[in-house]
């Protein structure tokens, strides 16, 4: 080695004296771009980042994912792989526009329909893009070494064409559709949640028995018996002898001043123990309901608006919200002696995660992934599936795992991966919100057999264009709320009464709600009216907008979220032009993430990607827990932790924060984070640097002969490389928590602690041989020592490296060859 400025070592090491620099220092090297990588990096090595929401800051969990990933991402670089680490934030499109119009109603008390869907987009594109630059800051202080030249956003131009061309190839396919089925509702954010966005409260609820009216054969139970205003079944399980008599059977009644025709039907999903065994079907306000009726062959009745209130019953009932409808029902059944009992139980009630509003189940018009549908396998053979070969969405998803094409880390979680798409439903990918993708689809208004109406009422009587129930009456209309808009559309069905009612002119969507309210009620013993939705006229699907006409009008829906995240691992790599980085780094080779985002995110990336490309999106999936306080609670600022990795890093040091979120953390498993335990890294950062110090300060210029060890020193140098040899293995197994445990345990406990009081001494040897062993064990040992550690703490290492051997771009550590030994 050559002669030192030891000058940096002599302070003790602090963390905020070189973390910047150096980060700016490997960033302006290039060395990011696995493009400007020296020459011995060849075979690729793919990661895309899971993108943040743009929402705000980063949390602990974030920072795991990034500590995680860069500790990989770092490993491989030094191994020689050409490794690519993509960069990107994600839109977020509910949750981002839920904060931006709180903020609006906040402080100007405006809602987004008073501002208009430009302004409003302005607003949020401000908010986000401000976002982005907090989050970007917040990956490169956790020393991330993402390839930020290739930095994707889901809402650029680049993703918008894949996400345009998805939906236009899943289309074609038969994949997507639109259909009018039950779907979750948040009626505070206005707008339609998939099944994984629901999040579950334990809460107390009252359990009614009852019935519908005196004369009525059979008791049912229920929990919302406001909703039994739309009731058009009593089901009943098959072998239950009870009602075997009734089963089959059409029974008019009245309940609570509406008529009710209600068909007995079997059906093995009820419950035969639970209440008396007897469900009122409710089709237009249960998934579950909505099966029973569409096997059975019952109309829908929608009760419940978007807004949560009761477009069915009473004067005394109309317009009120569902919870107090449900006290004026139960009372009336007391009052008419109808109700036969009241329990208290407890029950799962479905909340909205981004609003925190009570999910109301609802029939609406809403564009869909079919994940049963079969069609030809439209690729070149591939592992998964061969082409022409007639597949489901469901089917390529689960061969993406049974094939062995991708693995999943722990294993545990295959099983529930495979449970969830056993159980999967066709997934709503139509939000009712105006940020985020447009769906693509268009409808000609000067087509005389449009069937599709767009109504404008701001200003203007209720006119519905290019359609009368003269010129089809046997035909019904099914109207949308889109704020100072009403999209009509027709539907299978006898309901020219209908027609003619909405034709004569509304000018508010609450009349025109009171007008489909009293149709359902007087027509429902003698039509299907809002049971199905035939689209007479299709809509055109356009990827490209210069193909638009003006004589067009766009589908006022946004696409969820998922839909283009789940097209992350090629979308970044400029798909679908087949570009050179989407035929190098496709399939990428690992996807890390939170435990909690298989269903939300992994399952729908294999699902586009098998569709799409014919291929799996990732060849492995290592799934992180959950960071928890020192009580193994969640995290919270309201418990006192601190959950700003910022603050964290502040006070501690990337370097530090790294650790303690790897160590101790096995994949799949929740793990502690607290102060003393990042202290302890702190501290081990400081035994980095001061043991630097004294070997540097002893070893100068020395030959790196290791046939110069003696006998004791060579055991030494074995046992290190053995250890070595057990942390390398651990990394490319992705058990960073067993690697990170070892260097920690070696360089401390061996190397600081034993190795180097042994050493001094014999630095002051009289006996050369001796002398000259020790400083090549010393210096050996530093430099391997170092470059292991390097990808798990990359500050202080390289800081070390940097005295080493000078500030040379291509002396960096983090390009430096990983040290492996026969």
């Amino acid at each position: 080695m050559q002669e030192r400025d030891l000058t940096p070592l002599e302070k003790p090491y602090d963390a905020k004296a070189f973390e910047s620099q150096l980060y700016t220092r490997w960033e302006n090297s290039g060395y990011f771009n696995p493009d400007k990588l020296p020459g011995r990096h060849t075979t690729p090595f793919s990661i895309v980042l899971p993108p943040p929401n743009v929402t705000g800051t980063l949390h602990c969990g974030h920072a795991t994912m990034l500590a995680i990933q860069d500790t990989i991402v770092r490993f491989k670089r030094m191994q020689g792989f050409k490794t690519l680490w993509l960069p990107g934030t994600d839109h977020a499109a509910i949750a981002t526009q839920s904060k931006v119009e709180k903020e609006i109603s906040k402080k100007e008390g405006e809602s987004r329909y008073d501002l208009g869907r430009e302004e409003l987009l302005r607003r949020i594109g401000i908010f986000a893009q401000e976002s982005h630059d907090t989050i970007v800051n917040q990956c490169k202080s956790m020393g991330s070494s993402l390839d930020w030249s290739r930095e994707a956003f889901t809402l650029d131009e680049p993703r918008n064409k894949a996400v345009y061309k998805a939906f236009k190839e899943m289309y074609d396919l038969g994949l997507i559709y639109r259909g009018q089925r039950v779907i979750n509702w948040d009626p505070k954010g206005q707008t339609t949640i998939s099944d994984d966005e629901i999040v579950y409260e334990e809460r107390e609820a009252t359990l009614y028995t009852f019935k519908y009216s005196p004369d009525f054969p059979i008791t049912i139970s229920t929990t919302r018996p406001e909703t039994k205003f739309g009731d058009t079944a009593v089901a009943v399980h098959p072998d239950d002898e009870r009602y075997a008599a009734f089963v089959g059977k059409i029974i008019e009644t009245n309940f609570c001043g509406v008529p009710l025709s209600i068909k007995i039907i079997a059906d093995r999903n009820v419950e035969k123990e639970f209440g008396t065994g007897a469900l009122g079907v409710t089709p237009a306000h249960s998934k579950i309901d909505e099966e029973m009726a569409r096997a059975n062959h019952l109309h829908f009745v929608q009760v419940i608006d978007e807004k949560g209130k009761m477009i069915v019953g009473g004067e005394d009932i109309l317009g009120k919200k569902t919870a107090e409808a449900r006290e004026i029902v139960a009372q009336k059944l007391r009052d008419t002696g109808l109700m036969i009992e009241e329990k208290k139980i407890t029950q799962n009630v479905s909340t909205s995660e981004r609003t925190g509003a009570i999910i109301e189940p609802l029939p609406k018009l809403q564009w869909f992934v079919a994940v049963n549908k079969e069609f030809p396998f439209p690729h070149r053979d591939k592992t998964i599936a061969k082409e022409g070969e007639v597949v489901t969405l469901k089917t390529l998803m689960h061969r993406a795992i049974e094939s062995g094409s991708t693995t999943i880390l722990p294993d545990r979680f295959a099983k529930v991966y495979e449970h969830w798409i056993d159980n999967l439903r066709d997934w709503c990918i139509s939000r009712q919100i105006w940020y985020g993708h447009r769906i693509p689809a268009y409808f000609d208004l000067t087509n005389p057999n449009n069937h599709n109406i767009l109504v404008h009422f701001k200003n203007n009587p209720l006119v519905l264009q290019n359609w009368s129930p003269e010129s089809d009456p046997g035909t019904g209309v099914f109207f949308e709320n889109y704020g100072d808009k009403v999209l009509g559309k027709v539907v299978s069905a006898s309901a020219a009464g209908l027609c003619e009612t909405v034709i004569k002119g509304f000018t508010t969507w609450k009349d025109i709600q009171k007008s489909i309210s009293s149709y359902q009620t007087d027509a429902r013993r003698n039509t299907s009216s809002f049971e199905t939705y035939e689209e007479l006229n299709l809509p055109i699907i356009i990827e490209d907008k210069k193909d638009v006409k003006e004589y067009y009008v766009q589908d006022e829906d946004t696409l969820d979220t998922w839909f283009s995240s789940g097209l992350w691992t090629f979308s970044t790599l400029e798909w679908p032009d087949q570009t050179k980085d989407l035929k190098t780094y496709h399939p990428t080779d690992l996807l890390e993430t939170g435990r909690d985002i298989i269903f939300f995110w992994v399952a729908r990336m294999i699902l586009m990607s098998t569709c799409l490309l014919g291929e799996v999106p990732f060849k492995t999936v290592y799934l992180h827990g959950m960071a928890l306080n020192k009580d193994g609670k969640k995290m919270s600022k309201s418990s006192g932790d601190t959950v700003d990795p910022l603050v964290i890093i502040d006070q501690y040091g990337t370097d530090a924060l790294r650790m303690a979120l790897i160590v101790g953390n096995a994949p799949g498993n929740d793990f502690k984070l607290y102060d003393d335990k990042i202290k302890a890294y702190k501290h081990f950062a400081n035994k980095i640097w001061n043991a630097s110090r004294f070997v540097l300060s002893h070893v100068k210029d020395v030959n790196l002969d290791e046939k110069l060890l003696n006998e004791k020193d060579t055991s030494t140098l074995t046992t290190w490389r053995a250890t070595l040899k057990d942390i390398t293995a651990d990394t490319e197994k992705y058990n960073l928590y067993l690697a990170g445990e070892k260097l920690y345990s070696y360089f401390w406990h061996t190397f600081a602690d034993v190795l180097i009081e042994e050493a001094k001494p014999r630095f002051q040897s009289e006996d050369q041989a001796n002398k000259k062993s020790v400083h090549i064990l010393m210096s050996v040992l530093l430099e391997e020592q170092l470059k292991a550690l390097h990808p798990f703490m990359p500050y202080v290492t390289e800081a070390v490296w940097e005295v080493m051997y000078g500030q040379n771009k291509e002396n960096l550590l983090m390009i430096q060859s990983w040290p492996t030994h026969s």
